[in-house]
């Protein structure tokens, strides 16, 4: 929950709240809109508001925890979606690279070429992926 929500669910208006608390109304403004991360509000501001609102200052900080958390989430399933729904070509390519590395083949510099190609042809021929894309496949399993 964040201190947006918090001041909804309390039934006060911002400007109430700002006049309550002692907290300008233009920090509160920009806190409710994200311009300012509460993260960044002193202890004696945090405090104002929690009394205030009648909630502890760890739960005004709790949605930026939340924020995190759902950016890392994002984050990681974009990053394992970098390797999975490829074209068909490219995911052969990819799964013959990860399995001669398990096996550690003897062929791993023709893997290696392979793999190579395919993510050049998918990104610049095809674009069937992005250059971020592109650059991700290779930095993790080209050049890492």
């Amino acid at each position: 929950m964040n201190i947006n929500e918090i001041i909804i669910e309390s039934g006060m208006s911002k400007y109430r709240v700002a006049k309550l608390s002692g907290v300008p109304h233009a920090t509160l403004s920009d806190l409710c809109c994200g311009k300012t991360s509460i993260e960044k509000c002193s202890g004696e501001t945090l405090y104002r508001l929690a009394k205030v609102l009648q909630v502890s200052m760890e739960l005004l900080l709790a949605g930026v925890m939340e924020q995190k958390l759902e950016l890392e989430r994002l984050e990681l399933l974009k990053i394992q979606s970098y390797e999975y729904g490829l074209p068909v070509y490219l995911q052969q390519d990819l799964d013959a690279f990860k399995e001669g590395l398990k096996s550690k083949s003897s062929l791993m510099d023709c893997l290696w070429s392979e793999l190579y190609g395919s993510i050049n042809i998918a990104e610049i021929n095809d674009g069937a992926i992005t250059p971020e894309h592109a650059e991700y496949l290779r930095q993790k399993f080209l050049w890492g």
